[in-house]
């Protein structure tokens, strides 16, 4: 199997990692480029453990002449981008009423333009090769939309949206492009709960548990495989079977 240069956003958290390391199991051959801003101690780690399949790309997601350097310099040492996955992305929840214009701004910022920026930045090269694979992790969010997350919501929804649009003016092309909308998953994004919301959430879930990052990423690494080049514009909920 020839090299896949892969770019991952978000690599610093517990999802991110898991999927980076689904798709350091998946092929000797991908090399992996982590993008992190402000925290990176975790994408650090994992290029020190892979040294000859990962580097550490300084990239804030919300500002394009970031990812054009991105960009740029992964053309520059590798001659091409196989695969972007969009997974970088916070919450700032509140109720409506009450949310600030800052924590509207920033989450959709981070979230939804930051996507569309990654795409751009991308796009052209992968249209150049005749190829290439994105996945943009939304949240279940999106389609269930719960109180206070109405700026988190919003945005994610906005992802759905994009990535649909996208991959039909890329079909042709043999782009594919499809969103993954995780629900309850053990990350840290869920290390504020406390005990009875855990349980109160857990009970909102057939399975009757949270989700683990490798779950997320086992379906992020079919997205970009090749036996996935037929399916594209999908919206996949990984979320126990909430409906």
């Amino acid at each position: 199997m020839s090299s896949r240069i892969i770019l991952i956003t978000g690599a610093n958290g517990g999802l991110g990692q898991a999927i980076a390391r689904a798709f350091l199991a998946e092929s000797p051959s991908n090399f992996l480029c982590l993008g992190v801003h402000t925290r990176r101690d975790g994408a650090d780690a994992l290029a020190t453990e892979f040294p000859a399949r990962c580097e550490c790309i300084h990239l804030d997601v919300t500002r394009a002449a970031a990812w054009q350097l991105a960009i740029d310099s992964i053309l520059q040492n590798h001659k091409r981008i196989d695969v972007l996955v969009n997974n970088a992305g916070r919450h700032d929840d509140s109720l409506l009423a009450t949310m600030t214009e800052a924590a509207w701004e920033s989450v959709m910022t981070t979230n939804l333009d930051a996507t569309f920026l990654g795409c751009q930045a991308v796009i052209k090269p992968m249209i150049a090769q005749r190829g290439g694979r994105i996945v943009n992790i939304a949240s279940l969010s999106a389609l269930l939309a719960p109180a206070g997350q109405t700026n988190y919501a919003a945005a994610k929804a906005g992802v759905v949206a994009l990535t649909q649009s996208l991959a039909k003016e890329v079909a042709r092309i043999g782009i594919t492009v499809n969103a993954v909308c995780p629900g309850y998953i053990a990350t840290e994004a869920l290390s504020g709960m406390g005990a009875e919301e855990r349980q109160a959430a857990q009970a909102r879930i057939p399975m009757r548990r949270f989700g683990k990052p490798e779950e997320v990423a086992a379906v992020v690494r079919f997205l970009a495989c090749a036996d996935a080049s037929y399916v594209t514009g999908s919206v996949l909920k990984v979320d126990g079977g909430i409906f």
